[in-house]
């Protein structure tokens, strides 16, 4: 399929090629008029920046013509596609032959904001008041610190949240970016976060007083799963005897990410005997994390790696004394195991000075965009 735009004597001449189902991009060009060799020399540099087997059917290619030194427009300059709303890949003619590139199209950050009543599940509500589902996933991760998400989540809970959507020339969303104000109000406790990057450059969440909510710790180093088994005494489902269970377990499908739930060294990864597949993080003289029955490692981990809070570093099995998928997970304060859920955070960094002054100032304006935006989607909302 082919369509050529109508340009003036002279100028670059315009045309735009289909790749049509069972075809390849080779017999797309030729069939639009390119020698076999031109092709050929077009697609080898294309590899340098962007696989062509990549390409899907339905992919269109720009294929700009140039005049020759005899006036002659039929001369191949340029092949220009989009194999994605975020790239633009184009191979140009040179004295040499032909040279790729691969280019980042620049996108407009617009703010736009969500807000709900919990009456069953958070998930259920931010979809229903139309939060995009990255946009839910990060808000979970924010609260994660604090709140746990199978038990302190109560009908008649609220939350609002501000985003970004990141979109092109055209004005049209090309995908969703970060999360820059929260609010979840929990048993009549309101817990509002912002974004805000210090005076050092470094963006972290604060609440209303200043003081980063992203604790040295999760204390539910996974997504989506489902607290399983508490800490403390229990009938072990293996061993038949009542036992201390010093740890959470969290049921979640093989394979699920796991996080490391703050910034460590590995101090031990391997086999640990009814532990199966095992990983523990050092934080601090006093705080170290431990991770059980995984199915795997993440690539590259080794005893005395250093990894960041959120860094996947392995994947949920069932090995060891495991009589399922699940994951493990204890904190140990002092090198002796504390309940995960209780055990009181330590804490991240709290604004003070002008510093606190600015970030208030920035909340503040946060706050009064929010209720701005809200506002105009009621009104864009009641005119529908």
């Amino acid at each position: 399929m082919t369509e050529t735009a109508n340009l003036p004597d002279n100028e670059p001449r315009l045309e735009t090629v289909v790749l049509e189902k069972g075809s390849n991009l080779m017999a797309t060009l030729t069939a639009a008029g390119l020698e076999r060799s031109v092709a050929f020399n077009a697609i080898e540099a294309l590899r340098d920046v962007y696989n062509p087997r990549k390409l899907r059917a339905g992919q269109e290619f720009d294929l700009v013509y140039g005049s020759d030194v005899e006036g002659d427009s039929g001369l191949f300059d340029t092949l220009r596609f989009q194999p994605d709303p975020e790239t633009v890949v184009s191979v140009s003619r040179t004295d040499d032959g032909f040279t790729a590139s691969s280019d980042k199209i620049a996108l407009t950050p617009v703010r736009n904001v969500s807000s709900g009543v919990i009456d069953q599940s958070l998930f259920l509500a931010a979809e229903k008041n139309g939060m995009p589902l990255s946009v839910l996933m990060e808000l979970i991760e924010l609260y994660s610190y604090e709140v746990d998400f199978q038990r302190d989540i109560q009908p008649g809970d609220s939350f609002e949240v501000m985003f970004e959507e990141l979109r092109n020339d055209a004005g049209e969303r090309v995908r969703y970016g970060d999360v820059v104000y929260a609010s979840m109000t929990l048993s009549g406790n309101n817990v509002r976060l912002y974004s805000y990057k210090d005076s050092n450059g470094d963006v972290d969440f604060y609440n209303q007083k200043g003081e980063s909510y992203r604790r040295a710790l999760m204390r539910t180093p996974i997504n989506g799963a489902r607290l399983s088994s508490g800490f403390g005494a229990r009938k072990h489902p293996i061993l038949g005897f009542t036992k201390m269970h010093k740890g959470v377990d969290f049921a979640a499908p093989p394979g699920t990410p796991i996080f490391a739930a703050g910034n460590g060294t590995v101090a031990q990864i391997g086999r640990n005997g009814g532990y199966g597949n095992y990983i523990r993080l050092r934080h601090n003289d006093s705080y170290d994390t431990a991770y059980a029955h995984m199915k795997g490692f993440a690539k590259g981990l080794k005893q005395g790696s250093r990894v960041k809070q959120g860094d996947v570093i392995g994947y949920v099995g069932t090995t060891g004394a495991s009589t399922g998928p699940h994951l493990h997970f204890e904190i140990l304060k002092n090198n002796a195991q504390v309940n995960p859920i209780k055990v009181k955070m330590p804490s991240g960094k709290t604004l003070k000075g002008n510093e606190l002054k600015t970030f208030l100032a920035k909340a503040e304006g946060m706050r009064g965009q929010y209720a701005e935006l809200s506002m105009h989607n009621r009104k864009v909302a009641s005119a529908e």
